[in-house]
């Protein structure tokens, strides 16, 4: 990890900024409202507990360098803003709005949108203007100008060259607070008590009108003594199903596997079956669990996790 925030501090220098935001172990990734700072998840501290975090949560924050920096970076943007207090400026405000405003527990995402970057997931950066700017600043600060190319003919360009001016003429520091919020040897909670929290926090409420979908897609009746059941054919494929999902929709891992988990127990009580001809089912069952997460998201109950 340490190898990781030493490429961070080098990208901004790199840009030529002085600032270095300190970093610290807490129980997940975020940046204080008023500390320039970022915390970052126990778990990347040993490859035992990133273990524990995949098995529990379906996905590892940050379990490879690539992901890593890309929330390192977005993470920095959090913490120059406090740092520089850029929120303050009239012209960020007319840019990416009111950093005060605050933080809805959902917020409807527009996927065609082309007013914001597409970073860490394709449009957590509509949730809040303060997740816009850090997202923007997270695209700037990625090494090489690939943003001038993908970004051409978009509105979110206009605040990527924002940002690009803003960074040549950042003003004097006027947050220095060196604090640790929440550091992991002040923790209390057992591991049990965390993941639980976790669970709370990110539990869906399920939707469960598919059964037409799930009947189309597998049959009603066993037409031989092996046949599968969909139900087995789901779970034996729950990672690669899940992986590819979050990847299409921008959700998280464990939200997918909420809804893959109600289709188990539906496919469970409909009593269905694997299809002779498996072909493109695999495929198909993705694209079923794509849409019935979308429908999710397009509800407006899009959970954002802060």
């Amino acid at each position: 990890m340490v190898s990781r925030i030493d490429k961070l501090y080098s990208e901004l220098a790199a840009r030529g900024i002085r600032f270095r935001p300190h970093c610290w172990l807490g129980d997940e990734w975020f940046s204080p409202d008023d500390v320039p700072g970022i915390a970052i998840p126990f778990y990347l501290a040993h490859p035992r507990l990133m273990s524990l975090e995949r098995k529990l949560m379906f996905e590892v924050e940050g379990g490879n360098e690539k992901s890593c920096m890309r929330i390192l970076r977005h993470e920095t943007g959090h913490a120059i803003d406090t740092a520089y207090q850029l929120y303050r400026r009239r012209r960020y405000i007319e840019v990416f709005g009111d950093y005060t405003a605050p933080y809805p527990d959902y917020y409807r995402p527009r996927p065609h949108s082309k007013r914001f970057v597409q970073h860490l997931e394709p449009w957590y950066a509509q949730s809040h203007p303060a997740e816009d700017f850090a997202e923007t600043f997270a695209v700037w600060l990625t090494p090489g100008d690939g943003w001038r190319k993908t970004y051409e003919g978009w509105h979110a360009k206009t605040k990527i060259e924002f940002v690009d001016r803003l960074m040549k003429k950042l003003p004097r520091i006027k947050k220095q607070s060196r604090a640790k919020i929440e550091p992991v040897n002040r923790l209390t909670k057992t591991l049990r008590e965390h993941y639980q929290q976790r669970y709370d926090r990110y539990r869906l409420d399920c939707p469960t009108g598919f059964d037409r979908d799930l009947k189309r897609l597998f049959n009603e009746r066993r037409l031989k003594p092996n046949q599968k059941t969909a139900a087995a054919f789901l779970q034996k494929n729950q990672m690669d199903l899940c992986s590819v999902v979050s990847h299409w929709t921008g959700e998280y891992r464990y939200n997918v596997n909420q809804v893959l988990r109600e289709m188990v127990e539906r496919c469970r009580i409909l009593k269905l079956y694997v299809p002779q001809d498996e072909t493109g089912l695999l495929n198909n069952a993705a694209v079923m669990l794509a849409v019935h997460t979308m429908n999710y998201l397009h509800s407006g109950k899009h959970l954002i996790a802060l």
